[in-house]
Parts: C-alpha cells; sequence; structure tokens
C-alpha cells in the first residue's frame, strides 16, 4: 500500500497541472482517513475565488486521470474545494502573497508554554523559519518543521 505522503505528492503533481489549466492554483492536497472513508481532497483557488463550476470541472479531469494511473489502492472519495477565507499557507508562494496579513501559527509543541500564536506575517526565510511579528511587536521565528499550520487569521 502506497504511503500518505507518495499519495499526497502524486496526486499534487497530476492536480497542479489540471487546476492550471482551468485558470486556478492548488493550494492543498491531502490523504486523510475520517470514520470508515478515506478522502482525496483538492483545495483550489483563483483571483476573485473559485466556482462550484471550477471545482465540478477539475474534478471530473482529476476522475479521469487517477482512473488511468490508478496508483490508489483503496477506494477513496475526491473532493475539490475552495481552501476557505482561513487557508492553509503551504508555498513559499504563499508567505509571499500575504506577507502583511493577520496569520495563526499552530505548532506541535508547546513554546513558552504555548502552541498557538498569531500575529503579523514577516514571510519565511530560505532556510524554511517562519516569521510573524505579534500585537504587541514581539517577533517571532517558527521553523516549518515545529509548525502544524500557519493560515490566514478570521477575525470576526
Amino acid at each position: 500500500m502506497a504511503k500518505v505522503k507518495d499519495i499526497e505528492k502524486a496526486a499534487s503533481e497530476i492536480a497542479e497541472k489540471i487546476a492550471e489549466e482551468a485558470g486556478c492554483q492548488l493550494v492543498d492536497a491531502e490523504y486523510v482517513k475520517e470514520g470508515p472513508n478515506k478522502y482525496l481532497r483538492l483545495y483550489v483557488d483563483k483571483e476573485g475565488g473559485v466556482t462550484i463550476d471550477d471545482c465540478e470541472n477539475i474534478s471530473r479531469s482529476m476522475e479521469k486521470v487517477l482512473d488511468e494511473k490508478d496508483f490508489i489502492e483503496e477506494a477513496y472519495i475526491l473532493e475539490v474545494s475552495s481552501p476557505g477565507i482561513d487557508r492553509p499557507l503551504k508555498k513559499k508562494e504563499d508567505f509571499e502573497k500575504y506577507k502583511g496579513e493577520l496569520v495563526d501559527v499552530k505548532l506541535y509543541k508547546a513554546l513558552n508554554g504555548q502552541k498557538e500564536y498569531q500575529g503579523t506575517l514577516e514571510g519565511l526565510t530560505d532556510d524554511d523559519t517562519v516569521l510573524i511579528s505579534g500585537e504587541d511587536g514581539t517577533k517571532y521565528e517558527f521553523s516549518r518543521k515545529e509548525t502544524a499550520s500557519v493560515r490566514l487569521a478570521v477575525i470576526f
């Protein structure tokens, strides 16, 4: 059985091309088990936001290629959707595009007694360090390896 990371990588490579052809950008791909089902989830975006038609077109194109390549041995459900307003930042380009925006950083292990930080995104260094500044001006640095997620913050 293929490893989750291998499935995600192979699906991402296919989805990037298909999304690009549809005028969209692949934000993330994940292969997860929820209850009795496995899901291959693709998150796509474009300027002005994705439509249901965009998701449907990408899904149909993906289904054809996934059926041909047949690298996922078990049954799964394919989902294609928008990353939402709290989109995850995954690629170096994401960190550039959203520099200056408010982000939520979740860590795998607590740092100074806390696992969640919020601040203005200052960027991502060449050595994969996430830089943010807190509301009080405190500068924080997190290795990408220690971050569970970096997402755009949603303020109501």
